[in-house]
């Protein structure tokens, strides 16, 4: 009778104990496919951050600064290696700039969790750019001397006026004169949209005098990789200028609607 009981008892007990196996190895099984998208999930985010930070970035641009050669809602492909080796930027180029300490005093205080989110959406170009961000045409750099305006009313870079294609049309090269000598280390730029622009015209009697340092560039402005029908180089549409003669600046903020935007 003992014997019986203790074989009946075994027996009870191995069933759950069967059952409970198979079912945690199902779950396992069903489990392990959804582990692995969300790894390679993480690893493609972390890729794309990674490359966004060190190679090439996608900027919003959220104003009308640069038209006509950049619109609203455009999405520039920013190639940050252009001057990481030893390269500088050139008369003509556009480049995207941290305006801290230059077009802006300081950098706007904010929540920090905010701020990453931000980043991270700005990274590939999900969201605007930081208030600080702005993209702007190259004009004068070290060592040059830039004026406005000559008799017929263009800008002079080394006493050599400067053929401005790129400028929105009806504009003024500018309605602010300045004769200014650009140091060395920095910048003098300006926005396409000279009506519609702020850039170093707006800084001229401020500390630093509207130069960008070079240190602040973020990199230059290649592509227009979105929207698709406007696919283009920057280069090949002839927006940086030519030869020896420094086209005069564009001036678009990459940023949040405010002075950093279409007027930036």
């Amino acid at each position: 009778m003992d014997t019986e009981a203790h074989d009946t008892e075994r027996d009870r007990s191995s069933t759950p104990r069967t059952g409970g196996e198979e079912g945690s190895r199902s779950a396992r099984f069903l489990e392990a496919p959804w582990r692995g998208a969300a790894f390679l999930g993480a690893a493609c985010a972390a890729f794309l951050l990674l490359f966004s930070t060190f190679v090439m970035q996608p900027f919003l641009i959220p104003s009308g600064s640069m038209q006509p050669t950049l619109e609203i809602g455009d999405r520039v492909l920013v190639n940050k290696l252009a001057y990481r080796f030893g390269s500088v930027p050139q008369r003509g180029d556009v480049v995207v700039f941290d305006g801290t300490g230059s077009f802006v005093r300081e950098e706007p205080a904010g929540n920090p969790v905010t701020g990453l989110l931000r980043w991270a959406a700005a990274a590939v170009g999900l969201a605007e750019p930081a208030e600080t961000d702005y993209i702007k045409r190259v004009v004068g750099v070290g060592g040059d001397r830039v004026v406005c305006c000559d008799k017929r009313g263009r800008v002079e870079v080394n006493g050599r006026p400067v053929d401005e294609e790129y400028l929105y049309p009806g504009d003024a090269p500018s309605r602010v004169p300045f004769d200014i000598v650009v140091p060395q280390g920095t910048l003098w730029v300006m926005g396409d949209h000279r009506s519609h622009s702020r850039d170093s015209r707006d800084h001229l009697g401020e500390p630093g005098g509207g130069m960008v340092p070079v240190g602040k560039v973020v990199g230059r402005a290649d592509w227009i990789g979105w929207p698709v029908d406007r696919w283009s180089s920057l280069d090949e549409s002839g927006d940086r200028g030519s030869g020896g003669s420094a086209p005069a600046g564009h001036s678009t903020r990459v940023t949040a609607p405010g002075p950093a935007g279409s007027h930036g």
